[in-house]
């Protein structure tokens, strides 16, 4: 299982970015599918997440500005990001479980957020 992610860049404080993720390699449904974000010299942590029942949930520091959901296509999913702040800087890496909770766990390779003036 291969997961792509798409859509990072650069951009000013207050604008917006669209980060996109797809899986390829199986015919299962993912069980959880989820953004986390690794800062340089801190720890990888968890951005947004939503499950196969569509329970989601984010991060204090993002409430209200980021928005997860599921694309049309089986296993893709998004990530708008909008009023983007300096200390949003980092990689953003894609998270799927499939098929289900026991896992196994799937990355993608990661795309860098840069938000600066």
């Amino acid at each position: 299982v291969q997961l792509v992610e798409s859509g990072g860049g650069a951009v000013q404080p207050g604008g917006s970015l669209r980060l996109s993720c797809a899986a390829s390699g199986t015919i299962a449904s993912a069980n959880v599918m989820a953004w986390y974000r690794q800062a340089p010299g801190k720890q990888r942590e968890s951005v947004a997440t939503i499950t196969r029942d569509g329970i989601i949930n984010y991060a204090d520091s993002v409430k209200g500005r980021f928005a997860i959901s599921r694309g049309d296509a089986k296993n893709t999913v998004t990530l708008q990001m909008n009023s983007l702040k300096p200390e949003d800087t980092a990689v953003y890496y894609c998270q799927m479980i499939i098929p289900s909770m026991a896992g196994p766990v799937y990355w993608g390779q990661g795309t860098q957020v840069t938000v600066s003036s």
